[in-house]
């Protein structure tokens, strides 16, 4: 699974990096930045978790 992203939805409240330093970043405009898209696996939960903590849905998990 891949982490996606979409900045124009993306309000830049941060969650994510709060959530996830270590996978998500800001722009210098405060928007999300995927830094390592892939999910390993066995972590699934873990990151749907953390993409249910976005308020604009702007994180999603595809195959």
């Amino acid at each position: 699974m891949r982490i996606s992203a979409d900045q124009g939805r993306c309000l830049g409240a941060g969650q994510c990096v709060l959530s996830a330093p270590d996978r998500f970043d800001q722009s210098e405009l405060g928007l999300v930045e995927v830094l390592d898209p892939e999910v390993p696996e066995g972590d699934e939960k873990r990151f749907r978790d953390i993409l249910d903590l976005c308020p604009s849905q702007a994180l999603s998990l595809e195959a």
